[in-house]
């Protein structure tokens, strides 16, 4: 049976209708699951830089929020001044949505990092022990060959000693610029240092291979084959150690303590 070409163009609009409510109900309603599902990767992140959970280790919600609240907490910092924002929700900020707002972001200067706008405020996470800072664990992003890397750095008490990285969010090539997720080149850059003797940004990911922590303090091996990607890395090094990003932070953090 043959219909008219009226017919056929209602009935398609119908199905998308119908499928364009569907679609929207499901997003509406998954929302919370996936705000939750966020926080609980962050938490995972950022535990796993502390020293508190293992990579990869399987635990439940429960076990990773009580491991989470017990140690570590989240305080949103005014990034030009370095003060504390006691006012703003550290544990529901959403970093990324505030720097495409104009009200709550303002531009930065060209950089290496190919960061265009950053949010007026950020979230730091402090590990403690013994109500003593023992790890500051810092949100960084920075462009790569193909994508935004979304990472997190983690510095020892001293805020000059690195204690991890971890990239959760990239479209790097698997196999060279997606290296940003191998175990073995994280862990190279345990115990090497994010700035020099004058406290000016220093980690630089090279072209080729550095020595160890030791001797070669201030580099990482690059990618291979991945030079972009190395380069944005240490773009972002750059960038959120520097005064565009937590270094107003860092300085402040550092005089409280007479470091």
């Amino acid at each position: 049976m043959e219909h008219s070409p009226r017919y056929i163009v209602l009935f398609a609009a119908a199905v998308c209708a119908v499928c364009a409510i569907f679609v929207a109900g499901s997003a509406v309603s998954l929302r919370d699951r996936q705000e939750a599902n966020v926080r609980l990767d962050v938490q995972k992140k950022v535990l796993t830089l502390a020293g508190l959970m293992k990579e990869g280790e399987d635990l439940s919600r429960e076990e990773i929020g009580e491991r989470y609240s017990d140690n570590i907490v989240a305080r949103a910092v005014e990034l030009e001044t370095g003060n504390y924002a006691e006012e703003i929700d550290a544990a529901n900020f959403d970093q990324r949505a505030r720097e495409k707002d104009p009200e709550t972001s303002h531009e930065v200067p060209p950089n290496a990092a190919k960061v265009m706008r950053v949010s007026r405020h950020a979230v730091v996470f402090q590990v403690s022990e013994n109500d003593q800072v023992k790890t500051l664990v810092l949100p960084i992003n920075g462009k790569g060959l193909w994508s935004t890397l979304y990472g997190f750095l983690a510095l020892e008490a001293d805020s000059r000693t690195i204690q991890g990285i971890v990239f959760y969010e990239h479209g790097e090539t698997p196999g060279l610029g997606g290296e940003v997720d191998n175990a073995r080149w994280k862990a190279l850059w345990k115990g090497r240092m994010a700035f020099d003797d004058q406290w000016q940004p220093a980690i630089t990911v090279i072209k080729g291979m550095a020595g160890t922590p030791e001797e070669d303090p201030y580099r990482v091996d690059g990618l291979s084959g991945a030079t972009i990607t190395s380069r944005g890395v240490s773009g972002a090094m750059a960038f959120w150690l520097g005064d565009n990003g937590f270094g107003p932070y860092l300085s402040k953090y550092r005089s409280e303590r007479g470091i």
